[in-house]
């Protein structure tokens, strides 16, 4: 390789142009000049000091900002004005790489503990901040404990680029910024990738090794468990971590927060509200309607973002019906970002060289380097004390006797004289000699001589106690720790993201995978909901639901608030069931569409069902009667006493039709199960009236037929309840409640009586049956009627229990006043 030279004398009419060629090495060359921009690279530009955790830019951005006096207490100045000043007095790079750092550091989603307060656009995860020009910054009150008491000698300043200024070489950093903040970047041959942690956790840390300096890493993980990242999330799986704080390299997983949520009805979904560190929800979005369209996500119908301001991050993933949840959330932890991998690599810049540093470590050179700021700080201000209190003693030898110096100062030619005079009469340094001369005059009173002595005092207590840190390393570390604890007090926050040593698993799950032949591993959830078997379960209050289980529902102690069964129909979780209602509608549900309450032992709670008027369109007028199976002949009774039993030949491509043809403003009243011919049909009508007779009495119909006569009502009688009891059953009993026609709802409770069934005799179908209460003065009617399995259970609407007479009084016998309104009466427990 030729290098030229030319020399050109100037003034010259014609110039003697000539060459000097140089033979170079190219080897060498690329070399040298790769080397230093290595260096460069390195050095000043992609990898934080383990001191203060800042980069070049960062620490010039700061720095200038506290010297231009942007303050937390003044006003925003554009962010372009910054970049300008931080451009041309100290890193003459560009401004796009200026403002980068700065846009970074006022983002709460990338700092932990952000460093500058923003005003307008600096950003999202999915978008970038506005230019310049329309942002305003200020440094943040957590800024300011970065840069304080840099006018106390604390740390070195070094020159800029043009020697024209100085500028620090490190910043005091009160609070651990490299492993709060974390850092990234990327550097010639190297990188570096550290994760933000919490402020309260480190600094608990750091004040425990300036206590222990021999603290092992298990000492200081117990103060610092693991990152803590300013968009929250969950890390599963901790081993990493503790490779990471061993050896300054590891990795671990961050997970979205979800939660599944009912969405309606008809519809759950997976609520996300947190999301992995700098993971945005619209590449989510984006991902994920990727993985729909490419065949890898199933079960997904919809992903709608619902973020705002208020209320933050809140992605509502919609799931088809029949799809398990925590399956379909594995998948997306699978094909979407909502998992993701932090890998940790602490590398840092130590005494200007690249190290690889882990907890222990790190914590041990900002300590170290915190130590050496509040000693440097702690001599200084002791090195400003002494000269203050040496002016101060020579005022006061001054002031004693002032008439004698002030004579020696007039009779003095010059200043110099009056100064040799004063050093010579008094005994003062020429410091102390040179102060005296520059004396104001009211400085010269009785009080002024009373405030020296005072501050005398003062400043040799406060010389005994700097002298005193400074003789003590335990005072010292003592002092640091103490400023450390205020740090944690004032800006601590508590910790956001959650830390999980495994990925929990359901206990058959993890059973499976401990059992032989599991291989440890947990088996992967099944996508679909299975086919289990279950119970669909209509209570007296509306509310609709299905059980996890085919468990008996069964009492299982006293309960304060619960609610009444009015239907319970044995299904599975993928079938289907009838409902039936007043106009003689049968609807088809699908059973994986209602809720689903826990696994329970006992009389449920129903606070997790739905009511029936959000889950079924009904008409104008018309009411849920009952639930039913499909495949099975159903018994239905009407209010004006009409009995019909269905053949279940029910059309296979509607979702609803007509089970019975009703006369005109009859409603039914009752549906239940009648398949086997043994079993008895029960009316109670509003006049007491009980008729009980065999259901071999009712040949099946089709289901357009409008049923036959099931019991003969008296003039201004209607059919109050009709229901089934089974053949043989000894605890089946009648509860009838009377009262007055006239009354308002609720104002009078009424009286009520229980009765065994079996006190009831059979008789034929379309007869008027035998009394079934006996009413006494003031009543004229039942305002409610039930039979079935024993023992009864009763509630009002809302779902409160009620009392019941205790003792079974006669078929034909009166009731017991009762204290509270029943509005609703069902079997205490059914059985498969």
């Amino acid at each position: 390789m030729a290098r030229r030279q030319s020399s050109a004398p100037a003034g010259d009419a014609v110039q003697d142009y000539t060459e000097n060629i140089v033979d170079i090495d190219v080897t060498s060359e690329m070399e040298g000049s790769f080397l230093e921009y290595a260096y460069s690279v390195i050095y000043s530009r992609a990898l934080p000091d383990a001191r203060d955790g800042l980069k070049p830019v960062q620490r010039r951005i700061l720095y200038m900002m506290s010297e231009m006096g942007l303050r937390p207490d003044r006003g925003h100045v554009k962010s372009a004005r910054v970049v300008g000043e931080v451009m041309g007095k100290l890193h003459p790079h560009g401004d796009t790489a200026i403002y980068d750092a700065m846009v970074r550091m006022a983002q709460d989603f990338s700092l932990r503990l952000p460093l500058i307060d923003g005003h307008g656009n600096f950003g999202s995860l999915d978008d970038g901040p506005a230019a310049p020009r329309y942002t305003e910054a200020r440094l943040a009150a957590a800024a300011l404990t970065l840069t304080d008491h840099l006018d106390e000698d604390v740390v070195d300043f070094v020159p800029n680029y043009d020697n024209q200024l100085t500028q620090p070489d490190v910043l005091p950093a009160a609070f651990p910024n490299l492993l709060v903040n974390g850092a990234t970047g990327i550097a010639v041959g190297m990188a570096t990738n550290m994760a933000p942690h919490n402020l309260v956790e480190v600094i608990s840390a750091a004040r425990h090794l300036i206590a222990n300096p021999e603290a092992t890493l298990e000492d200081l993980m117990r103060f610092v468990p693991g990152p803590d990242l300013p968009t929250g999330g969950r890390i599963v799986g901790l081993d990493g971590i503790r490779d990471a704080y061993a050896t300054g390299r590891g990795s671990f997983k961050t997970r979205a927060k979800v939660e599944v949520e009912q969405l309606s009805a008809r519809r759950t979904g997976l609520v996300v509200t947190e999301l992995p560190y700098m993971v945005g929800p619209e590449k989510v979005i984006e991902k994920i309607k990727d993985a729909v369209n490419g065949k890898k996500l199933t079960g997904i119908s919809d992903i709608v973002d619902l973020t705002d301001r208020k209320h933050g991050l809140r992605l509502v993933i919609e799931l088809k019906n029949g799809f398990n949840p925590n399956a379909v959330l594995q998948q997306l932890y699978r094909y979407s970002p909502m998992e993701d991998s932090f890998g940790i690599n602490n590398v840092t810049l130590v005494d200007g060289q690249p190290q690889t540093l882990g907890l222990v470590q790190l914590l041990s050179v900002y300590v170290d380097h915190r130590i050496t700021v509040v000693r440097r700080r702690t001599a200084f201000r002791l090195a400003k004390k002494k000269d203050r209190l040496h002016l101060v003693e020579g005022l006061l030898i001054a002031i004693v006797d002032i008439d004698e110096v002030i004579q020696i100062i007039r009779s003095s030619d010059e200043v110099a004289a009056a100064r040799e005079r004063l050093m010579s009469i008094y005994d003062l340094t020429e410091i102390q000699a040179n102060y005296i001369l520059e004396l104001r005059l009211r400085q010269l009173t009785k009080y002024s001589r009373i405030e020296l002595e005072k501050e005398q005092d003062q400043l040799k207590r406060e010389i005994a106690e700097l002298e005193a840190i400074l003789g003590s390393d335990q005072r010292l570390r003592e002092l640091v720790s103490d400023e450390l604890g205020d740090i944690a007090e004032k800006y601590g926050t508590p910790r956001r993201t959650v830390l999980l040593e495994s990925e929990a698993v359901s206990p058959t799950v993890a059973a499976l995978a401990a059992a032989p032949g599991g291989k440890g591993k947990a088996a992967p959830l099944a996508l679909e909901i299975a086919d289990d078997p279950c119970w669909a379960i209509l209570t007296a209050s509306g509310q609709i639901a299905r059980t996890s289980n085919q468990e008996p529902l069964a009492e299982s102690g006293p309960r304060s608030k619960h609610d009444v069964f009015r239907s319970v129909v044995k299904t599975s979780a993928r079938g289907e069931i009838a409902a039936v209602t007043s106009l003689g509608r049968m609807l088809r549900l699908q059973v994986m569409d209602m809720p689903v309450l826990p696994p329970m032992s006992g009389l449920p709670n129903l606070a997790g069902g739905v009511p029936a008027k959000d889950f079924i369109t009904l008409l104008k007028g018309e009411t849920l009667v009952a639930f039913a199976p499909l495949d099975s002949v159903l018994a239905i009774g009407t209010a004006q006493g009409i009995v019909k039993r269905v053949q279940p030949d029910y059309p296979l491509n509607r979702e609803d039709w007509e089970v019975i043809a009703l006369k005109d403003k009859d409603t039914v009243v009752g549906v239940e199960p009648a398949g086997s011919d043994d079993v008895d049909l029960v009316f109670l009508t509003r006049q007491a009236q009980l008729l009980r007779f065999s259901a071999a009495n009712v040949r099946p119909q089709g289901r357009t037929a409008g049923g036959m006569a099931g019991i003969k009502l008296a003039a201004g009688d209607q059919v109050l309840f009709f229901g089934t009891v089974a053949p043989g059953d000894e605890d089946a009993v009648v509860v009838t409640v009377s009262g007055t026609e006239g009354a308002l709802p609720g104002t009078a409770p009424g009286a009520g009586k229980v009765t065994a069934f079996a006190e009831y005799p059979a008789k034929g179908r379309a007869t008027a049956g035998v009394r079934a209460h006996r009413f006494l003065k003031g009543e004229d009617t039942l305002l409610i009627a039930w039979a079935g399995h024993g023992p009864a259970k009763a509630s009002s609407l809302a779902g409160v229990a009620r009392s019941l007479p205790q003792e079974h009084g006669r078929r034909d016998g009166s009731g017991i006043p009762l204290s509270q309104a029943v509005d609703a009466i069902g079997p205490s427990m059914t059985w498969p």
